[in-house]
C-alpha cells in the first residue's frame, strides 16, 4: 500500500518502464502473431481449447456476426455468464470492433438484471441459459415476454426498452 503524499488525492507508480500505446486488439493480434500456434486458452469444463489462431478465428466470426445483427461501435453488450469460454470470445470480439462490454453479475436476481440493462442501455446481451439456480432464460422472459414474438434483433420489450438482441450461449 502506497499512501498518498503532499496532500495529493492519488499516488503515481513507477515510471521507468513506459505503458504500452496498443489498444486491446492490437495486443491481440500482435500475440496471435507470435504465438498462433501454441495454446491460449483451456476451460476443462467445457472440454474446449484454443490455440492464439483458433482463438482470433472465433473472435473474428463472432465479431462479424455482431455486426450482420447490426450493433455498431459503442453500443453495449451485456454478458451475463460464469466463467466459460463463450464469455473469452465475447470480451475479445467486442473489443475488436468497438463495442462496450457490460458485465453482469451472475448471481443477479430479476430486479437487478433489468435494474442493470436500462441503467447502462444495453442493446445486446449475451447470456448463459442458467447458473446454479438461476433460470437465466426464464427471468429473461419474464422480464421480456416479447421475446416471443420478436424477430431476432428486433426485440420491442416494454421493461427492457434499448435490449433489442438476446444471444444464448451453448450448443442448443
Amino acid at each position: 500500500f502506497i499512501a498518498p503524499v503532499d496532500g495529493k488525492a492519488h499516488v503515481s507508480g513507477d515510471h521507468s518502464v513506459p505503458l504500452l500505446d496498443k489498444t486491446i486488439p492490437e495486443l491481440f493480434s500482435d500475440t496471435v502473431s507470435k504465438y498462433g500456434t501454441l495454446d491460449a486458452a483451456v476451460f476443462v469444463g467445457q472440454d474446449k481449447r484454443f490455440t492464439w489462431s483458433e482463438l482470433s478465428d472465433t473472435v473474428d466470426a463472432l465479431a462479424a456476426g455482431f455486426l450482420a445483427l447490426g450493433l455498431e461501435k459503442g453500443d453495449r453488450v451485456g454478458i451475463w455468464s460464469p466463467n466459460r469460454w463463450e464469455w473469452l470470445v465475447t470480451q475479445f470480439a467486442t473489443a475488436r470492433i468497438g463495442l462496450i462490454l457490460v458485465n453482469i453479475n451472475p448471481a443477479y436476481r430479476l430486479t437487478e438484471l433489468e435494474y442493470a440493462l436500462n441503467k447502462v442501455g444495453c442493446k445486446a446481451l449475451v447470456t448463459a441459459a442458467s447458473f446454479k439456480t438461476s433460470d437465466y432464460l426464464g427471468m429473461i422472459e419474464t422480464l421480456a415476454p416479447e421475446i416471443a414474438k420478436a424477430e431476432p434483433g428486433k426485440l420491442k420489450a416494454k421493461k427492457l426498452p434499448a435490449l433489442k438482441i438476446v444471444i444464448r450461449m451453448g450448443e442448443d
